[in-house]
């Protein structure tokens, strides 16, 4: 009377398994690492990219904002790190090329030897 039937344990059901039901079990996380790779990594990569090569390419002469705000014209780039910024008449700062958050405007490079 009080005693249901266990449909769930019925001994005819064959024992399904192996690869295809882990493959199912594994899509959705599968989806998620390509969803993150093209919405997040990928883009970020990207802009990693641009920003590294927009460090490399400052020159003397150009107009840098610095991640602090300052605006400042760059009197002297070398390859290396620092940077020497002039940010007021004749105040000139070094500033290390990873402080740069823009390049607002591009000048060619002044030839300092010219013949007189």
């Amino acid at each position: 009377m009080f005693v249901t039937p266990a449909f769930a344990q019925d001994a005819a059901a064959p024992a399904t398994g192996g690869f295809a039901d882990i493959l199912i079990q594994l899509m959705p996380i599968v989806l998620l690492v390509i969803i993150f790779w093209l919405l997040i990594f990928r883009p970020q990569q990207k802009r990693l990219k641009a920003q590294q090569a927009m460090l490399s390419a400052i020159r003397r002469g150009d107009t840098v904002v610095t991640t602090g705000g300052i605006v400042g014209k760059v009197t002297k780039a070398v390859d290396g790190e620092d940077l020497e910024v002039e940010i007021s008449q004749g105040v000139k700062v070094k500033l290390v090329r990873g402080m740069v958050a823009d390049v607002r405007s591009k000048a060619e490079p002044v030839n300092d030897n010219k013949p007189a």
